[in-house]
């Protein structure tokens, strides 16, 4: 996700006069807005559905992380083993 510097970085004055126009911005860019309080970063805007997404990539990314963790340590099994179980529990025919 990029930033433009020149472009996406308000105080919180300009947030407060401005709202609308901001709002408008960051929602028709994608990209976030970083709100200023005595010149320095202090918050930042994000359309929700940016941020969703950005969530639900993260998310993943922990997934990923805790199966890497389990075939490292090899607690792993086979897909054959693993779909009779599933068929098992779900009382799933075939």
């Amino acid at each position: 996700m990029s930033v433009s510097i020149t472009e996406d970085i308000k105080s919180v004055s300009d947030l407060k006069k401005k709202t609308h126009e901001i709002f408008k911005q960051m929602h028709c860019t994608g990209r976030p807005i970083i709100v200023t309080v005595n010149g320095k970063p202090d918050a930042v805007l994000l359309d929700a559905k940016v941020f969703e997404r950005k969530l639900k990539t993260l998310n993943l990314g922990i997934l990923l992380a805790e199966a890497e963790t389990d075939v490292k340590k090899g607690r792993t099994r086979s897909a054959r083993d693993f779909l009779k179980e599933l068929k098992y529990r779900a009382k799933v025919s075939g």
